[in-house]
């Protein structure tokens, strides 16, 4: 399912979680890995220092300097890359999303593996717009394949998950994310749970909406997935739910009660081009809050 995989990481504890998730598919599907550590951004043009992103410093880019950090890369998933040794370390000088996006463009790679925060003190952070413009961001945005994102530790590996959450709101973007789930589905045959969630208070600008008008759009949610989903989920055990309410607090809601194993979203829900537009809130709510890996999908590519 996936050939080549790209763990984007600092090698900081904050990445490891992601190592693992990412570690354990290349191992399970033979996958060919590259681990990636972007060493920073050039102090000034053409310059021979780099802004290093664990320390803040400047450090001069030299061949020592660039030995060292491979060397720290191997030293910390030391055991992991032992297992996985079709595997490729490569760092480099640069802006971190468009390096992560180059090699992925590069190599063709099937997946993108990386944490939602690039330092340990952001791990739950009440400012969650510190990911916006971030790495995740731009890469999420971006990358032709989908984008795996961790940022608490998985309790069961890929291959032994059992319900798998896609959230949709019938956009165009949306669909590619529930082809991807399709996937994961019929690949690990796991249980697909179909999720919409009514955002009331944008559809009635402020006004409490009657319960017949609730139960009205919530059959034609239902009605939607029964005609655009249903018909291309081909043998896949699934079950449909639409709830209302803020949506990234429902899809978090439905998901533990599900005891979801992986949240599919799409990376954005309004129609726009997925390379101009931005994060979208629930999702960037969601991966902050999740206790499982979510899946960013953002375009069809990589999923016939």
């Amino acid at each position: 399912m996936f050939g080549k995989i790209l763990f984007a990481t600092t090698a900081s504890p904050s990445c490891d979680d992601a190592a693992s998730v990412a570690f354990d598919l290349a191992k399970k599907y033979n996958s060919r890995i590259f681990v990636l550590h972007v060493l920073g951004f050039p102090t000034r043009e053409f310059s021979h220092y780099v802004v290093d992103f664990k320390t803040g410093e400047a450090e001069q880019l030299s061949p020592d300097y660039v030995e060292r950090i491979r060397e720290e890369i191997k030293t910390t998933y030391g055991k992991q890359l032992a297992e996985t040794p079709n595997h490729v370390i490569d760092t480099m000088a640069g802006v971190p999303h468009t390096e992560v996006l180059r090699l992925a463009r590069k190599e063709n790679v099937d997946l993108i593996v990386m944490g939602a925060h690039t330092r340990q003190d952001e791990i739950g952070a009440a400012r969650y717009r510190k990911i916006v413009g971030s790495t995740m961001q731009q890469v999420a945005k971006r990358a032709r394949c989908p984008v795996l994102i961790v940022s608490r530790p998985c309790t069961t590996c890929f291959w032994y998950f059992s319900n798998v959450v896609v959230a949709t709101d019938f956009s165009k973007a949306s669909m590619s994310a529930f082809l991807f789930a399709v996937k994961v589905a019929k690949e690990i045959q796991c249980k697909l749970h179909l999720f919409h969630a009514l955002d009331l208070s944008s559809a009635y600008a402020g006004r409490t909406p009657e319960q017949a008008e609730i139960e009205d759009k919530v059959k034609e949610a239902k009605k939607k997935f029964e005609e655009l989903y249903v018909p291309k989920m081909d043998g896949v055990v699934f079950d449909i739910q639409v709830w209302e309410g803020i949506p990234y607090v429902e899809i978090l809601k439905f998901a533990r009660e599900r005891n979801a194993d992986l949240i599919v979203m799409a990376h954005h829900t309004k129609e726009t081009d997925p390379e101009k537009a931005l994060l979208g809130s629930t999702v960037e709510q969601v991966v902050l809050r999740s206790t499982c890996p979510v899946a960013s999908v953002n375009h069809p590519d990589k999923l016939t």
